[in-house]
């Protein structure tokens, strides 16, 4: 049987329609804002299993919209540190309980928030040349870690494609690419781990509409809305989500 209960909908609903938006338009950076959402009413593990069939629907979804608009030699940079990133994932996940996840996926949340006011404070400021392909490897490493954990691996990737200045459709597109390859990898480590079911598939089919107009919204909004609107949204829902994730794992 799907979740049943009415409330956990009013959370998940725009939580997957926000996933969509921020998959479909400004690239990976604030996907784990609906992750750190659900983990508040679900055990992070089930939250993990909800979530990964439709980050994968979306990513289909997105591969269609910005096909081969991606730069190659990018995304294998980025997968040659993601695969043992999401191997790392998998080993953690196994020797740590679900209050360690949720301060894991909280720290997360609120590192991202610090690090995007920091960059945009002129405190951190970015590379002015491009950084080698090691540090792109070791950003895979970590985002393909943090994806496991948290559906949070966009911020290292982020920093190394920052560096390389793409232009804003390629670094899209790059980061579509690169994350749908993550995402194959971590259902993989998902259904070793026993974090998917039945039931969680079926609850996946009734936020599936949610999620593709998400999606849809997201393309159009990469038109039309600065992205310094939607990370604003998102930096607010972070620091509230992550700090009470914290809280509760702690206590």
């Amino acid at each position: 049987m799907p979740i049943s209960d009415p409330g956990f909908y009013l959370i998940a609903v725009p939580a997957v329609i926000f996933l969509g938006v921020s998959k479909g338009g400004f690239g990976s950076g604030a996907d784990f804002v609906s992750m750190a959402i659900l983990a508040l009413v679900l055990p992070p593990g089930q939250a993990l299993g909800l979530l990964i069939p439709l980050l994968l629907l979306m990513d289909l979804a997105n591969l269609r919209a910005y096909w081969g608009k991606w730069d190659s030699r990018i995304v294998r940079v980025l997968l040659v540190g993601a695969v043992p990133g999401v191997a790392l994932g998998v080993l953690v996940y196994r020797i740590v309980d679900d209050d360690a996840v949720r301060v894991l996926i909280g720290a997360i949340a609120v590192l991202f928030v610090l690090w995007r006011v920091a960059l945009e404070s002129g405190w951190i400021r970015p590379p002015r040349a491009a950084l080698p392909e090691g540090v792109g490897v070791v950003a895979g490493l970590v985002s393909g870690f943090a994806s496991f954990i948290s559906h949070g691996g966009g911020p290292a990737a982020t920093a190394y494609l920052f560096s390389l200045r793409l232009e804003k459709t390629t670094f899209q597109a790059t980061t579509v690419l690169a994350f749908w390859v993550v995402n194959i990898l971590k259902l993989a480590g998902y259904v070793y781990l026993g974090l998917m079911s039945v039931d969680l598939l079926v609850t996946d089919l009734i936020l599936m509409p949610f999620a593709l107009f998400g999606i849809w919204l997201g393309i159009k909004a990469h038109r039309l809305l600065p992205d310094v609107v939607f990370f604003r949204v998102a930096y607010v829902l972070l620091l509230i989500a992550g700090g009470k994730l914290i809280w509760d794992g702690m206590t």
